[in-house]
């Protein structure tokens, strides 16, 4: 009797989560946490909790059986909505973060693309020889420093 009432009142509880978490809009974990809920319940209308009291053919029995049911269809659609998303939502963040980070190499200038043959570096170009400066480019001093800092 206190087996009954325990696995009810896990159900209950199982299914209270399963709805805020569908309240938060993450449907898929919410229908796996009500596939969970659903299983002691179905356990104790299916007799399997009090097998001895010669519950296999009365109708909660097979009530409970068709609750079972449900439950193994709802993992199996679970599985397979996950299965075509393309893993867990950790993997397919990890995923997603490691396609963005591997786009383009730090310091390249062009995007990596493909595997093609090294090119060799570029030099820069000689610089000619400063020419002696105005006092207009006494101005542009402090810019010219910040852009030679920055190897522009």
């Amino acid at each position: 009797m206190i087996a009954e009432t325990v696995c009810s009142a896990v159900a209950a509880a199982g299914l209270g989560i399963a709805a805020v978490t569908a309240y938060r809009r993450r449907f898929l974990a919410a229908t796996r946490i009500a596939a969970y809920a659903l299983v002691p319940l179905g356990l104790v209308m299916t007799g399997v909790v009090e097998w001895l009291a010669d519950t296999a053919f009365s109708p909660t029995a097979w009530a409970g059986f068709a609750l079972l049911g449900v439950a193994w269809g709802l993992f199996a659609l679970t599985r397979a909505v996950e299965r075509r998303r393309g893993g867990t939502r950790k993997e397919r963040r990890a995923a997603a973060r490691s396609a963005r980070q591997d786009a383009v190499a730090p310091d390249a200038s062009a995007p990596s693309l493909g595997t093609a043959a090294p090119r060799p570096a570029a030099r820069p170009a000689a610089r000619p020889a400063a020419a002696p400066r105005s006092d207009s480019s006494d101005d542009f001093s402090d810019i010219e420093a910040i852009l030679k800092k920055h190897g522009i």
